[in-house]
């Protein structure tokens, strides 16, 4: 299954942070640049998104505008050990339209990370001990259900890691095709990561088992920076344990015919080396992997249903075909 992908939503070079659609046509968003070899500047940038964002907006029906209005977003943390940079990613995330809520999970860190979160404006809830990294994000979901208000729609779900520091707000990108309806859940595609020591036996691994299953071939199968709907949460709960998450959750929301859109972001985060630590760091990512990838083949060959919601499936170009 091919899902129908939006026309202004491509992968590209340049320091554009996304894209926007406008009754005009696909508009371009550019990251406003900081000082000589710094990220983007956040206000700038989610000023940039915002201003164009709004324009899209101004050409929509009138009921419309308004329910864009009511939309809002929050944005989920899961943090272990981070209190180097989870600030400048929490004020970095604050920045982003539509984003109304910046909750860290701190999953049972041993340094300042749930302090300094909150003394950057998050909301902070923390685990005793770490209970890794699927645990954090439903724990997030759970909290951030308790605090949308019942006259207004519940927040959509934007989950970025805790150390992309300034240029967080360059996931904004992601939040417009799931607001706009365009896609249930939106992932981002990371630029190559200086000192990244990784060789892609891992990625490979995962995109052949989300090709096998599913038809659809992900540029990035392990990006963890998603947006998602709140239904299209809940029908991935409960979700893959450890490093195998993005994978069993790509796999769960296609099989079930949510729509999932790849979108350039220009991210920086702390790549994994090709040190002993970034070799463990990958041969666990292997191993849940794989793990999350068999119990989806188990269920698939014993003819268990893939859907779990009672949402129809989605049609796409391949269905038509």
């Amino acid at each position: 299954m091919t899902p129908v992908v939006p026309d202004g939503v491509r992968a590209g070079p340049g320091p554009r942070v996304g894209v926007v659609h406008t009754d005009d046509g696909p508009e371009d968003v550019v990251a406003a640049p900081g000082p000589a070899g710094a990220p983007a500047d956040p206000a700038a940038t989610a000023e940039a998104v915002a201003g164009t964002a709004a324009a899209d907006v101004r050409h929509r029906p009138v009921a419309h505008r308004e329910h864009l209005r009511r939309r809002r977003v929050a944005v989920v943390v899961p943090a272990k050990d981070e209190a180097r940079r989870i600030a400048a990613t929490v004020r970095s995330a604050r920045a982003i339209p539509n984003v109304d809520l910046v909750l860290v999970v701190d999953d049972g860190s041993v340094d300042d990370t749930q302090h300094v979160a909150r003394e950057a404006g998050a909301v902070v809830v923390r685990h005793s001990h770490n209970r890794g990294k699927a645990a954090a994000m439903e724990t997030g979901a759970a909290v951030v259900a308790m605090r949308d208000l019942p006259d207004r729609p519940p927040r959509d779900l934007l989950f970025i890691d805790g150390d992309l520091a300034d240029t967080a707000v360059a996931t904004a990108p992601l939040v417009g095709p799931v607001l706009a309806g365009e896609a249930d859940v939106t992932i981002a595609v990371l630029p190559r990561q200086a000192g990244a020591g990784g060789r892609g036996f891992v990625v490979g691994a995962a995109r052949r088992a989300i090709v096998a299953l599913t038809g659809w071939t992900p540029s990035q199968p392990l990006s963890g920076m998603r947006c998602l709907t709140r239904e299209a949460f809940e029908a991935a709960t409960p979700l893959a344990r450890g490093w195998g998450v993005e994978v069993g959750m790509t796999i769960d929301l296609l099989r079930q015919g949510f729509r999932v859109l790849e979108v350039p972001c220009e991210l920086r985060h702390r790549p994994s080396g090709n040190d002993l630590k970034g070799q463990l760091h990958r041969a666990a990512q292997y191993r849940d992997v794989q793990i999350a990838v068999a119990a989806r083949r188990l269920r698939s060959a014993a003819g268990l249903p893939a859907r779990r919601s009672g949402r129809p499936a989605q049609r796409t170009e391949a269905d038509e075909a």
